[in-house]
């Protein structure tokens, strides 16, 4: 798995080697290595890039600071494989999808309180099949996404955590969802080797 800012020439990996990797793009060179005791299955950026989200087997969230070479803070809560890792569009938020059927949001910010897990949001499963099912944003934050391994794309509503659609259409699990960047679309795929593009309604302003 890997992951990378539009912004940015880093890219962070995250493998079954036991570490996830800084690259830097322009220089097709490796950065930084974050030793693990487990397999990473997940990775994402800080806003500020400062900061790489791990997560994997071990069910736990490491912030690794690159300027240290070290783990600034661990998030702790879910029981089984993180799958997806995923920051909020404001950066304040990063949410995590894991094999124990729960989707967490934390808060990432600096000079948060010691229990940065803000929300749980269920519904969304995972069974025997063990695949990384993703997770993403709305471009304004205001609604997150999931595949599931009940074939059904969740959306839920970040604020009220209630489950705004289920959207049918797959026969195989739904590996990764994705908002569309202006319209009130989600795309997602799935082990059926589909892609879907499914319409909600767009908030009100």
């Amino acid at each position: 798995m890997c992951c990378a800012r539009a912004d940015s020439h880093l890219l962070a990996s995250a493998s079954d080697d036991c570490t996830a990797k800084l690259w830097d793009t322009r220089v097709r060179g490796c950065l930084h290595t974050f030793p693990e005791r487990y397999q990473v299955t997940s990775c994402a950026f800080s806003a500020d890039d400062n900061l790489v989200f791990t997560g994997g087997i071990d069910n736990v969230v490491r912030a690794w600071d690159k300027r240290k070479n070290d783990v600034s803070f661990v998030l702790s809560g879910h029981t089984d494989t993180i799958t997806s890792l995923r920051l909020s569009p404001d950066g304040s938020y990063l949410m995590s999808n894991a094999m124990d059927s729960s989707v967490r949001i934390w808060d990432v910010r600096p000079y948060a309180p010691q229990e940065r897990c803000k929300k749980m949001l269920t519904g969304a499963v995972h069974n025997f099949g063990k695949e990384l099912l993703k997770c993403n944003w709305s471009p304004d934050g205001r609604r997150v996404a999931s595949g599931s391994a009940d074939r059904f794309v969740y959306v839920w509503d970040t604020t009220t955590r209630q489950i705004l659609y289920k959207l049918p259409g797959h026969v195989g699990a739904v590996n990764e969802v994705d908002f569309h960047p202006t319209e009130p679309i989600i795309a997602s795929c799935s082990s059926d080797k589909k892609v879907y593009l499914g319409e909600i309604t767009a908030y009100q302003q």
